[in-house]
């Protein structure tokens, strides 16, 4: 019996110690989920960021889309050039305009 006994305590040393290591485990366990779930959170406010964004583009594209944009970036370059063409013609023909009305003062 003696023996039996000495087995028992041998066993539930065994089965006490695989106990603490499973426990040991588990707490790991935890330890990651609860990492998984903070990692979880900071996706989904991500997630709301993107919607966030994805709204205000459709929203944008709805009064412009970047090809629009584009062509009127272009269009206004064209305007710019043509009003800094026509000041200049302009300036230049009432340039003209004074000399010759001097020329003809002078000589009459």
């Amino acid at each position: 019996m003696a023996d039996e006994q000495n087995g028992w305590n041998e066993y539930s040393k065994l089965v006490i110690n695989e106990l603490e290591r499973l426990n040991e485990g588990i707490s790991n366990l935890n330890g990651q989920i609860l990492e998984l779930k903070h990692e979880i959170v900071k996706l989904k406010g991500k997630e709301e960021s993107i919607k966030d964004l994805k709204s205000w583009k459709k929203s944008m594209d709805e009064v412009v889309s970047p090809t629009q944009l584009k062509e009127l970036s272009k269009k206004m370059t064209e305007l710019t050039t043509f009003k800094t063409q026509a000041i200049t013609i302009f300036l230049i023909v009432q340039g003209l305009m004074i000399l010759t009305l001097s020329v003809m003062k002078f000589f009459n």
